[in-house]
């Protein structure tokens, strides 16, 4: 096995497991910080492959600009530090099973592919990038890029609105318990041991 052939494992590893924590982790924020590993390792997957402007692009925008933006969503809803609920069994299981169905249709898919070594150059300059990513005839990718983008944004807004959310109180019980969880989040933000009744 090459040297070349190594590097893309390790780095290919990082961003699977990068990935995987992110999923997986019940703290909002830490999953936050492991999706930023996985596209940094994303960076360094295509500066593997001698495309150095998009790995410049991956790192402005999406670890510099699109990460930033969701640590910022996650602060705004006031819970960055809650621990998030755990999953019930039954979604577990399918989250599980289409995990593994994804597996399947992708090795299918690539086993009806003939993958032969091309004696072409790799030579994709900057100006043929663009033009391939503003080109909206036959091969450009202008229109799924914008979609993908307008998928993000509303992900982005529903994540937040969901998030903002707090429970109803229903009855008294239901409302001395927030207001304990309140007291003691505010007892432990500003470090005090003892807040004056209202």
């Amino acid at each position: 096995m090459s040297a070349s052939a190594i590097i893309f494992y390790i780095i290919s590893a990082f961003i699977l497991g990068a990935g995987f924590l992110a999923m997986t982790t019940r703290r909002i924020f830490r999953s936050a910080i492991w999706l930023l590993f996985s596209l940094i390792g994303i960076a360094a997957l295509y500066f593997w492959l001698q495309v150095e402007f998009i790995a410049a692009v991956q790192i402005i925008v999406y670890v510099g600009g699109i990460v930033v933006l969701i640590i910022f969503s996650i602060f705004l809803t006031q819970q960055s530090g809650n621990q998030m609920p755990k999953q019930p069994l039954k979604r577990i299981i399918a989250s599980a099973l289409a995990v593994l169905f994804g597996f399947g249709l992708t090795f299918l898919q690539i086993g009806k592919y003939d993958f032969r070594p091309s004696t072409k150059n790799f030579d994709w300059t900057v100006s043929k990038i663009g033009s391939q990513m503003l080109n909206t005839s036959t091969g450009g990718y202008a229109l799924p890029f914008e979609v993908v983008s307008m998928l993000l944004l509303a992900a982005m807004v529903g994540c937040i609105v969901i998030a903002m959310k707090t429970p109803v109180a229903t009855n008294g019980k239901a409302q001395e318990e927030l207001l304990e969880k309140m007291k003691e989040r505010t007892e432990e933000e500003l470090g005090i041991t003892e807040i004056s009744e209202v």
